[in-house]
C-alpha cells in the first residue's frame, strides 16, 4: 500500500515539474537560510557555557551618577577583589584580571602576542581544558606562565613547550601549563596567562580604591544567594573610602556576560542579544514565507487535481486512502526540499563563517538537531499538505464530475491573506536593511576631528622608554616624520576616564565624567586636530608645558568656562593649565556623542604610545622602510610592529557592518522565495485562465489589456503588504536607532524607495506569465475541451 503511495506521489511530483521545482527549491533555500541563522545563534547563546562553574560565576560591576545619569562599568579596584575574599565568607575566590599586549622572545622567534594577566584562582574557577600541567598550581610562581597549545607552536614549533622558557620584557619566565586552544565561544580571549605576583613585584600594585583598572571575578560558595551577596557588597568601595567614593559594586551573573551588556540607568538593558532576537525573527520570517509558498503552490496546484478525486472516490477509494496520499506527496516533496538544504549549507557554510566571523558546524552528532529537523519536516508536511487532504477529499464525486466545484476565488480567501503576510515579511526587512546601511555609511562618512592618514603608531616596547628623545629626534631629521608625539593611548581607544578633576567654582556634587588623553608635546599637529582658542602644548618653546592641559569644546561646556585659556585644573594633587581649546573629535565610539575630554601634559607621564605623522603619503612604504631601521637602531632586541591609525578606526566599523551584510544577505533570499511564489502562482493563474484569455483575445482585447488583468489582483496584494509593513518597520528601525546617539532618523524616502522596488519586482515577476498568456494564439486554448 505504502509503495503504492509512494509511486502516485511520484509520479504527480514528476507530472509537474515546474511546480515542483519551485516549490523545492523555495523550501529548500528557506530551510537553508533559517539553518545557518540558528546555527550562528546557537553559537552566540553558548558563550561561556563550557564552564563547569558557570551558575556561580560573576562579575563585578561598578555603578555611579554622573552627569545626573546613573552609569555602570566592569573596571574595578585592584584592592576590590582580595578585600572580598578576606571580608566575606559566602564568596568562595576571587580572580583579577587585566589584558596586555607583550613581545614574547623564545630562541629567535620574536612576536607580538595579547596576555592575560590573572591571580592563580582564575584557572580553578574557570574551566579551560589543560593539555599539560596543573591548573590549581600552574600560577604560583612569580615567574610562571602558561600558555595556549597555538601559542606553544608559534614559538617553539611543538605543542610539547612545558618547561621551556619564554623572555618578556626581559625576564625569563618558565612554561608551567599548557591550555588547549580557548574554545570559539569565549568571552576570554588570550595567547597567554602570567601571573599577577609578577606585576605586584614590579610595583604596579596598589590600594586606590578610586582607581578602576581591572576586571574582578568572584565565585559565590555553595549554596549562596547572588541577591543576598549583592546586597552585602554593595556599599564596599563607600566604607572603604569612608563615603569618598560614591560607588557601588553589583554582580553580573556569567551567563549573561555576552549578550547582556548594555545596562541603562543602572539597570541591566540588553546588548548583543537584542541582535540576536531580530536575526532569530528574521529566520522565522524566512521559514514562514517559504512555508507560505509551499502552502499556497500545494493547495493552488490541488485545485486542478478536483476531477482526479472525483474520478477515485467513484472508483471506489475511500476518503482516508485519499488523505494518507495527498499528506504523503506533500511529506515527499518537504523532505525532498530538506536535503537539497543540507546539502546548500554544506557548502555555503564556510563562506557564511568567514562572513559572521566564527567557526560554524552543523552538529551531526547532535540528537536534538536530528529531532529539531525531523520535526520540522513532519510539521510542515502536515500544515501543507492539510488542505487537499482533508478539503478536496470531503467532496461528493458527482458534484466534483459535473463542474459544480467551486474554487475558493472569494476577494478575501487563505491564498491571498498569506501572500499578503509573506510580502509584509519582505517590506519589513527591506526596510531595515536599507535603514542598517544607510546608519554604517552615515557613521563611517562622519568627520572624525583629526586627520588619521598617514598616521601610524607603535606600542612602546623595551629600549624605546629610554631613546624615545634621539628616536624623535631623528624621525624628524630624517624627512620622513612631519611630526611626533607620544600618548598614553591610541588615538581610537581611551584607556580610561576621570570625575575628579576640580576646578575653581566647581559643583561638590558635579560628578562630570572626562574622557583622558596624555601627551608630551605637538599632537595637535601630529593628528591634524583642529584649535578653537589658544594653542597646542608645546615643550620646545614653552617648557612649562609639562603642567599644561587642553580641553575639547564639549569639556568647556561641561565644566562652564566663559573665557578658558589660562583657568587652571587639578587632578591627582597636580595642577595644569588650560593653553588650548580643540574642536570635538571621535575619540570613542563612531556613534556615539563626543564626551567631554582632558588632555594633560607630560606631568601625567604613562605613556604607552607613539604617533607618528608621516610627511609624504605617497612614499609610505619607503618612509616605513626609514621608520623601521631607525626603530631597530633604538630598540635592537625587539620587533618592529607599527599600525595604522585609519585602519584601526575602520575596525570599529566590524561588528555593525556584519550585521549590516547578514540582513542584506537574508533580506534578498526572503525576497527570492517570495517571488518564486509569486511566480509560481501567476504560472497557475494563467494556466486556469487560459481559455478565458482566449475568448478575451477573440473578442478584441489587447495584450497589455489582458497582462494589466492578469496583474493587478497581485499587485494589489503587494500593496496592501506595502501598507501593513511599513509601519511595522518604522516602529522596529526607530527602536534600533535609539541605541546610536549620532544616527540618521528615518526618511520617508526609505519607504518610498523600498515600496517602489518591491512593486517593480513584483511586476517583473508576474508580468512573464501575464504576457506570454496574453500573446499566446487563442485558437489553441479553445480548440479542444
Amino acid at each position: 500500500m505504502l509503495r503504492n503511495h509512494f509511486k502516485i506521489a511520484l509520479r504527480n511530483i514528476l507530472r509537474s515539474k515546474g511546480f515542483s521545482f519551485i516549490n523545492i527549491t523555495g523550501l529548500a533555500v528557506g530551510m537553508a537560510s533559517a539553518t545557518l541563522i540558528l546555527l550562528w545563534i546557537y553559537n552566540e547563546v553558548s558563550y561561556d557555557r563550557f564552564h563547569k562553574n558557570k551558575d556561580s560565576l560573576y562579575e563585578v560591576w561598578n555603578r555611579g551618577t554622573f552627569d545626573g545619569k546613573i552609569q555602570c562599568w566592569n573596571f574595578t579596584p585592584k584592592i576590590l577583589g582580595p578585600t572580598l575574599k578576606q571580608e566575606y565568607r559566602d564568596i568562595d575566590a576571587t580572580a583579577r584580571t587585566f589584558s596586555r599586549w607583550f613581545v614574547t622572545i623564545a630562541g629567535e622567534k620574536k612576536i607580538s602576542t595579547k596576555a592575560l594577566v590573572a591571580d592563580p584562582a582564575f584557572l580553578t574557577m574557570f574551566t579551560f581544558p589543560f593539555q599539560h600541567g596543573d591548573p590549581g598550581t600552574a600560577l604560583n610562581n612569580v615567574t610562571s606562565i602558561v600558555i595556549t597549545s597555538k601559542m606553544a607552536k608559534k614559538m617553539f614549533d611543538t605543542e610539547d613547550a612545558l618547561n621551556k622558557v619564554i623572555t618578556i620584557d626581559r625576564d625569563n619566565f618558565t612554561v608551567t601549563g599548557i591550555l588547549k586552544d580557548l574554545p570559539i565561544n569565549s568571552t576570554f580571549d588570550f595567547e597567554y596567562i602570567l601571573p599577577y605576583s609578577y606585576f605586584v613585584k614590579r610595583g604596579e600594585d596598589d590600594t586606590n580604591w578610586a582607581f578602576d583598572f581591572m576586571n574582578t571575578y568572584v565565585q559565590l560558595a555553595p549554596g549562596a544567594n547572588a541577591l543576598d551577596v549583592e546586597a552585602k557588597i554593595r556599599n564596599i568601595t563607600k566604607d572603604h573610602t569612608n563615603g569618598q567614593e560614591q560607588k557601588e559594586v553589583f554582580l553580573h551573573p556569567l551567563t549573561k556576560w555576552h549578550l547582556y551588556s548594555k545596562f541603562e540607568n543602572g539597570k541591566l538593558a540588553g546588548g548583543r542579544i537584542e541582535t540576536v532576537m531580530l536575526f532569530g525573527f528574521i529566520a522565522m520570517f524566512i521559514l514562514l514565507i517559504a512555508c507560505i509558498n509551499f502552502m499556497n503552490l500545494s493547495t493552488a496546484r490541488s485545485e486542478k487535481r478536483a476531477k482526479e478525486v472525483g474520478v477515485r472516490k467513484t472508483a471506489g477509494a475511500n476518503r482516508g486512502l485519499l488523505i494518507v496520499q495527498f499528506l504523503g506527496e506533500s511529506m515527499l516533496l518537504v523532505f525532498l526540499s530538506a536535503i537539497l538544504a543540507m546539502v546548500l549549507v554544506q557548502v555555503s557554510l564556510p563562506s557564511f563563517a568567514v562572513l559572521v566571523n566564527k567557526e560554524l558546524f552543523i552538529p551531526f552528532d547532535n540528537v536534538y538537531f536530528w529531532l529539531t529537523a525531523l520535526t520540522f519536516i513532519v510539521l510542515t508536511g502536515l500544515v501543507a499538505g492539510s488542505y487537499p487532504a482533508f478539503f478536496l477529499s470531503s467532496f461528493k464525486p458527482i458534484a466534483v464530475l459535473k463542474g459544480t466545484f467551486k474554487k475558493l476565488n472569494a476577494s478575501v480567501n487563505p491564498r491571498k491573506v498569506l501572500v499578503v503576510l509573506q510580502f509584509s515579511f519582505a517590506i519589513v526587512l527591506i526596510i531595515c536593511t536599507l535603514v542598517v546601511v544607510q546608519q554604517i555609511r552615515y557613521t563611517q562618512q562622519r568627520d572624525t576631528g583629526y586627520d588619521k592618514n598617514p598616521l601610524v603608531y607603535h606600542w612602546m616596547t623595551g629600549d624605546l622608554y629610554k631613546n624615545y628623545s634621539p628616536l624623535r629626534n631623528e624621525l624628524l631629521a630624517s624627512g620622513v616624520a612631519a611630526e611626533v608625539t607620544k600618548t598614553n593611548s591610541t588615538l581610537t581607544e581611551g584607556f580610561g576616564t576621570t570625575y575628579a578633576l576640580q576646578w575653581q567654582g566647581k559643583d561638590p556634587n558635579d560628578k562630570t565624567a572626562f574622557d583622558v588623553l596624555s601627551q608630551d608635546q605637538n599632537l595637535v599637529r601630529t593628528a591634524g586636530l583642529k584649535l578653537a582658542q589658544g594653542r597646542d602644548i608645546d615643550l620646545a618653546n614653552y617648557p612649562a608645558d609639562s603642567s599644561a592641559i587642553l580641553l575639547n569644546e564639549s569639556a568647556v561646556k561641561a565644566i562652564g568656562f566663559q573665557d578658558p585659556i589660562g583657568q587652571r585644573i587639578t587632578n591627582d594633587m597636580v595642577e595644569y593649565q588650560v593653553v588650548g581649546v580643540i574642536k570635538d573629535f571621535v575619540f570613542g565610539s563612531p556613534s556615539e556623542q563626543v564626551k567631554p575630554m582632558v588632555i594633560f601634559g607630560s606631568k601625567a607621564d604613562g605613556f604607552n604610545v607613539i604617533n607618528i605623522k608621516l610627511k609624504d603619503n605617497e612614499a609610505t612604504a619607503g618612509n616605513l622602510k626609514t621608520i623601521q631601521q631607525l626603530f631597530e637602531k633604538y630598540n635592537p632586541e625587539l620587533p618592529f610592529e607599527f599600525h595604522f591609525v585609519d585602519a584601526d578606526y575602520a575596525r570599529k566599523f566590524d561588528d555593525i557592518q556584519r550585521i549590516g551584510q547578514m540582513t542584506a544577505l537574508f533580506t534578498g533570499l526572503t525576497v527570492l522565495i517570495a517571488c518564486l511564489g509569486l511566480f509560481g502562482l501567476a504560472t497557475y493563474m494563467a494556466e486556469t485562465r487560459i481559455k478565458e484569455i482566449g475568448v478575451r483575445k477573440v473578442l478584441g482585447a489587447s495584450a497589455f489589456r489582458i497582462t494589466v488583468l492578469l496583474s493587478k489582483d497581485f499587485l494589489r496584494l503587494v500593496m496592501v503588504a506595502i501598507l501593513i509593513g511599513s509601519p511595522i518597520a518604522w516602529y522596529i528601525m526607530q527602536q534600533w536607532l535609539q541605541g546610536y546617539s549620532y544616527n540618521i532618523g528615518l526618511h520617508a524616502w526609505v519607504f518610498v524607495m523600498a515600496a517602489v522596488g518591491v512593486l517593480l519586482l513584483s511586476l517583473f515577476t508576474i508580468s512573464y506569465q501575464a504576457l506570454k498568456a496574453a500573446i499566446a494564439n487563442p485558437v489553441e486554448s479553445l480548440k479542444t475541451e
